[in-house]
């Protein structure tokens, strides 16, 4: 089957890597973002997908728009592929780009359509608590991941997992199902399935007020959103900006959910008896673990954290470094 990636980000990368791997499928050439720079000054940077396609000597196109660009188009059409596989481009296609291949343009994309519709699924996955997520391969089509869909493939979320342990997960899940998707369409033996529209939901770009944390939300709440936003969550302390990178909630209700190296502090909770605080105070710091912080319901322990123009550190190098006492409080940042 001769196929066509479109990609850039690392979540692309495996997919890409499968189908490279693959003996009934040839890779024609690699459709991906233009380099960027990280900073002002800087040298262009390559995508992640854009490396591995020149590793091995496939064909880079990086159009700034793919939907106007008159010699990506016509190269396309050259090409006379089977198929368009498309995960994480970052570029809406035309029409008649998706009319181009035989059997179409298959999107890889994670979540459980028609959840999550949109840029981020994963990160408005775990805000929202979801107990399970998951990869969809889909047809695609001119609307927002409105496409029939293909496969499914279901992938549980632990409470300790952030955006990018979820989107590494994902995105290895994502590849195997989209080569089963590949293949059942080479042998016709997949019925596409609508999706209803009434049961979808939308997950929008993140914005910088997403970003900004309310200790009078609750523990799980403000974990959600910490590991979700990850790694971006801001406070504030001693009139810094704190970034809260890594949170556990703690307490009776969570220690079930835990992993096993959370032991040592369920069974020295009694004797850390956090009492009743202000929501940001914190009201008790565990030794070798961190500082627990009082929110609007329930302890948050703060596991990582990164003081404005610092390193990232532990929560229990934070508490040594600062000379942390518990009453100090962390506020809220404005927007």
């Amino acid at each position: 089957m001769k196929v066509v990636f479109f990609g850039t980000p690392e979540f692309a990368v495996p997919t890409l890597q499968i189908l490279l791997a693959t003996p009934e499928v040839d890779v024609l050439a690699v459709v991906t973002q233009p380099d960027r720079r990280r900073s002002r000054g800087s040298q262009l940077d390559p995508s992640p997908v854009k490396n591995l396609a020149l590793a091995h000597n496939l064909p880079v196109w990086q159009p700034q728009r793919v939907k106007k660009d008159a010699d990506t188009l016509a190269f396309l059409r050259q090409t006379q592929a089977d198929l368009f596989v498309v995960v994480a481009y970052g570029q809406i296609l035309s029409q008649e780009i998706l009319d181009m291949p035989t059997l179409g343009c298959v999107n890889v994309h994670a979540s459980l359509l028609p959840q999550y519709r949109g840029a981020a699924p994963i990160q408005w996955s775990l805000y929202n608590g979801d107990a399970e997520t998951g990869v969809t391969t889909m047809q695609m089509e001119a609307g927002l991941d409105t496409g029939p869909m293909l496969l499914k493939a279901d992938v549980p979320i632990e409470l300790l997992d952030n955006a990018d342990r979820l989107a590494h997960t994902l995105s290895t899940v994502g590849a195997e199902l989209l080569l089963k998707t590949v293949v059942k369409l080479g042998r016709q033996q997949i019925q596409p399935i609508p999706q209803n529209d009434a049961d979808s939901t939308y997950a929008p770009l993140i914005q910088k007020e997403d970003y900004l944390l309310d200790w009078s939300r609750s523990a799980i709440a403000l974990h959600n959103q910490i590991r979700g936003f990850f790694p971006n969550c801001m406070a504030q302390f001693r009139g810094q900006d704190l970034k809260i990178m890594a949170t556990a909630p703690v307490g009776d209700r969570y220690w079930e959910e835990l992993p096993p190296s959370f032991t040592v502090l369920e069974h020295n909770w009694p004797a850390l008896s956090p009492g009743e605080g202000k929501p940001g105070e914190i009201v008790s710091i565990a030794k070798h673990i961190g500082p627990i912080v009082q929110t609007g319901d329930g302890f948050l322990l703060l596991q990582q954290v990164q003081l404005s123009g610092k390193r990232a550190q532990s929560g229990w190098d934070f508490a040594n470094g600062m000379h942390l006492l518990t009453g100090e409080m962390l506020g809220n940042v404005h927007a």
